[in-house]
């Protein structure tokens, strides 16, 4: 069945926290596209992130409810990085049909001897390592993993190079973060945070008309890649490249507006939006189930004044369990 359409002026704006599916037929792209609010804020609000840090953890949000809701099927979708630099774990994962969830891992010293000397780059406080995406079925079926290495790019850059090397589809990722100041109801200033993002795929129906360039080995590396791309996919980039963090985290710029922007000379259209919200998969007995295959010692180390304390890392809930509950493990 044919997804159901509508027209920008008639179309009520799908507001913050739903990702909008695209397409501009006329330069054969499809995406999605997201303004982050109210989720945003209650994810990086629990855990007090350091600006930067929250920055950083703010993209992969973006990126990954861009990518996890485009799941035909019931699953789970996660970005994760691994790298050596002062944030060294970024975790975001979206499971079916709408739950997004996420969080960082730093240590502080280095984090802020960084900040210190102005290195608060995400290259620079990511380091080397890896970028992974993983998509899980589930139904006991083995859970798919692509990975690209953290080679001194930002994120949007990486998870371009990820779809054309693991999915030879060429595309463009754009995200932004802000952090806005303002006031509560008694006058206090407080933060708040935005984030926006779009991604672009050419999916032409010639085949052929996909083929990009080889993204260059290094030294030694003597094949041609100076080979032009698809007029078409050319115009989309560039159209994408000229969207500025402004746009993408203004409140009185709408996605749909933003889109239309860039597109209305060759047609765009969107599709109905997807709701994301702020959801954890944790619960009391799921962490019950995992301390029970501690073995006796382990139970033991992990008690304290009779009690075992477990807390999320993702919600920040802390669940109380009696050792007693586990005597027999």
């Amino acid at each position: 069945m044919a997804e159901a359409t509508v027209e920008l002026k008639d179309l009520d704006f799908a507001g913050d926290d739903r990702v909008v599916p695209f397409q501009v037929e006329g330069l054969d792209v499809r995406g999605r596209a997201v303004q982050l609010g109210p989720l945003l804020n209650s994810i990086l609000g629990r855990h007090d992130y350091p600006a930067p840090v929250a920055r950083l953890l703010a993209e992969a949000i973006v990126l990954t409810a861009l990518l996890g809701t485009s799941l035909k099927f019931e699953g789970k979708f996660t970005v994760q990085t691994k790298g050596d630099g002062p944030v060294d774990l970024l975790v975001a994962d979206f499971s079916t049909p709408n739950s997004l969830r996420a969080y960082a891992r730093y240590d502080e010293d280095a984090l802020a001897e960084s900040v210190a000397a102005g290195r608060i780059s995400p290259p620079e406080l990511l380091g080397s390592g890896v970028l992974a995406f993983t998509i899980d079925h589930g139904h006991n079926m083995q859970p798919y993993q692509g990975i690209v290495p953290l080679d001194g790019s930002s994120l949007e850059e990486i998870a371009g190079v990820y779809f054309r090397q693991s999915e030879q589809i060429p595309t463009k990722v754009r995200l932004g973060v802000a952090e806005l100041l303002d006031r509560d109801p008694s006058g206090r200033p407080r933060h708040n945070w935005r984030a926006g993002g779009l991604v672009a795929q050419f999916l032409p129906q010639a085949p052929e008309r996909m083929r990009q360039p080889d993204l260059h080995g290094g030294d030694g590396d003597e094949r041609g890649h100076d080979q032009s791309d698809d007029d078409a996919w050319t115009e989309a980039r560039m159209m994408v490249e000229t969207i500025d963090t402004d746009e993408l985290t203004d409140p009185q710029v709408p996605i749909e507006r933003l889109l239309f922007r860039l597109f209305h000379e060759r047609g765009v259209r969107v599709y109905q939006p997807q709701s994301v919200a702020d959801r954890c998969s944790c619960s009391r007995e799921k962490i019950k189930s995992v301390l029970e295959g501690f073995s006796a010692e382990e139970i033991q180390a992990s008690e304290e004044d009779g009690e075992i304390a477990v807390t999320c890392e993702f919600c920040s809930t802390t669940y109380r369990y009696k050792a007693e509950e586990f005597a027999a493990a």
